[in-house]
């Protein structure tokens, strides 16, 4: 006859097992896509010519996002708020990206995702394009946040970078800094470079494209996705066999330019040199999935996959339309807008333990939730003074209808502001804010309305500015978006402060303030 005890813990087994709860912290692989539109997967899109089959899988074994949103409509100030929960608006980077040599970006002392897995005996790895400044030694010159190295500055290799991902608590970092067209070319692992440069490359082909710069022995930009996925595969496999959760952050620096597919994937998507690059990376996510499968700890492994921004015209959309595929799908726009296709990216999540397969959310949610959610996963606890903007997504992970975030904030390359609440985006711009007409630079002669309202259950491509027969949602959405500026957090807590002034208001709409009565 079982003993009580013995009887007891069944019982919690078997009531942990119909809650979707695991006594064992879960493991978290967290994988970045760069610049890869919300329509370029097949389970996102019915639509889209480019077959993803192994994200398909994946997808059909957890959750599908349709509402997900980077932090940003470019990749700097989204990962900023991947990992430390607050939008990068709050930071001193206010427009644009930094470069490739840039300092860090991230305040030492700010609690960030890594802090708290560690701090719930996680051990952390950062493998891949961290795009967050981190120190180098200048010998000649000072840094700069230029994507090259022309202006004078010579970078002493031999002295150990400072300021990078361990400084901010990951255990392991094995990376290069900047996107894979911005100099240096360089690995560094745990602040040292792996192999100093010996060479200058470049490469001026539209797609392939990558700026002169230094590049060391055993850096070759068409296998740096390869690479990664490769240590990220020997990570997975090696921390399974320790019992110890791990937490690794795994952002690719594909399919964004250099757009440089392996030799058999060339022609395989019937797209384009984009398409097959996208096949590439869905390949890549097969065998992550795989490595999780034969470690034995798939089960109770939260696997994310997403993007961190929309398209970049550099997949070249004339060629991709010759064939019947948009990577936005139906929203307007593409990377660096404020428009829909420049921040709704595809997102999914794998976790056989808690998460029911097959599911979909229309949730709307933000890849600065990570912080939050680990959180709510790990029962951990988030001081008052970080995570600002993250909120918990889990409930809808698991299923729970109903949405999960008050308001979302988007923010497009030049600095313009949207603020997406319930069904209504308001955008406080008169264009795109980014790349896509009308250009900023193009609104001027253009004589466009300087905000623009959509309602994106009536009309999700934004075709129609509604502001004028809206003035209350329009308050609102303002207002809101102000008291988020003004309070240094959009989420409960004490009021905290930004890094210098944050406008939202840049001046150009004091007639129609005055008319709206904001």
């Amino acid at each position: 006859m079982p003993s009580i005890s013995n009887s007891i813990l069944f019982l919690f087994g078997f009531l942990s097992f119909a809650l979707g709860l695991s006594a064992a912290k879960p493991n978290v692989v967290y994988v970045l896509a760069d610049d890869l539109g919300w329509g370029d997967l097949s389970c996102f899109n019915e639509y889209s010519k480019i077959e993803t089959p192994h994200l398909d899988r994946i997808a059909s074994e957890g959750i599908r996002f349709t509402d997900a949103h980077s932090g940003s409509a470019v990749c700097t100030p989204t990962r900023y708020g991947i990992v430390t929960g607050r939008y990068s608006w709050r930071s001193r980077l206010k427009r644009g990206v930094l470069g490739g040599s840039s300092t860090h970006l991230i305040d030492t002392e700010r609690f960030t995702v890594a802090d708290l897995m560690k701090s719930e005996g996680y051990h952390t790895a950062m493998i891949g394009k961290w795009h967050l400044g981190w120190d180098f030694h200048f010998s000649e010159g000072s840094p700069s946040d230029r994507f090259d190295l022309k202006g004078g500055e010579s970078i002493d290799y031999s002295i150990p970078v400072e300021n990078g991902p361990d400084a901010i608590g990951f255990d392991y970092y094995y990376g290069h800094c900047g996107s894979l067209d911005m100099a240096p070319y360089v690995y560094v692992e745990n602040g040292r470079v792996t192999a100093p440069p010996d060479r200058i490359t470049v490469n001026e082909d539209y797609k392939g494209f990558w700026r002169e710069g230094p590049t060391g022995s055993d850096f070759d930009h068409v296998n740096v996705t390869p690479n990664f996925v490769e240590r990220g595969i020997k990570y997975i496999e090696e921390r399974s066999r320790t019992g110890q959760p791990f937490f690794l952050y795994l952002p690719l620096p594909s399919p964004h330019t250099p757009i440089l597919p392996l030799e058999r994937f060339q022609g395989k998507s019937g797209t384009n040199y984009y398409g097959d690059f996208v096949q590439q990376v869905d390949w890549h996510m097969g065998q992550i999935a795989d490595a999780l499968e034969r470690s034995g700890v798939a089960d109770n492994t939260l696997f994310i996959f997403t993007s961190d921004n929309g398209c970049s015209p550099r997949a070249v959309f004339e060629e991709l339309d010759a064939v019947g595929h948009k990577p936005g799908s139906i929203y307007r726009g593409h990377k660096a807008d404020i428009y829909e296709a420049g921040h709704r990216v595809p997102f999914i999540a794998r976790w056989p333990d808690a998460v029911k397969g097959g599911s979909v959310s229309d949730a709307t949610i933000c890849l600065a939730d990570l912080l939050a959610t680990l959180a709510d996963i790990t029962d951990a606890e988030v001081p008052s003074n970080a995570g600002e903007d993250s909120v918990s997504i889990l409930q809808a992970l698991k299923g729970k209808p109903g949405q999960v975030r008050e308001a979302t904030v988007h923010h497009s390359i030049n600095g313009s502001f949207a603020i997406r609440k319930g069904d209504w985006k308001l955008s406080l711009c008169p264009g795109s804010g980014g790349w896509s007409y009308p250009r900023p630079n193009e609104t001027k002669d253009l004589d466009l309305p300087p905000i623009q309202l959509f309602n994106l259950k009536s009309d999700p491509s934004e075709t129609t500015n509604v502001f004028r027969s809206n003035p209350e949602r329009v308050q609102e959405l303002y207002r809101l978006l102000q008291s988020y500026v003004e309070n240094g957090r959009s989420t409960p807590g004490p009021k905290q402060a930004n890094e210098g002034e944050t406008s939202i208001d840049p001046g150009r709409f004091a007639k129609v303030k005055a008319e709206l009565k904001l």
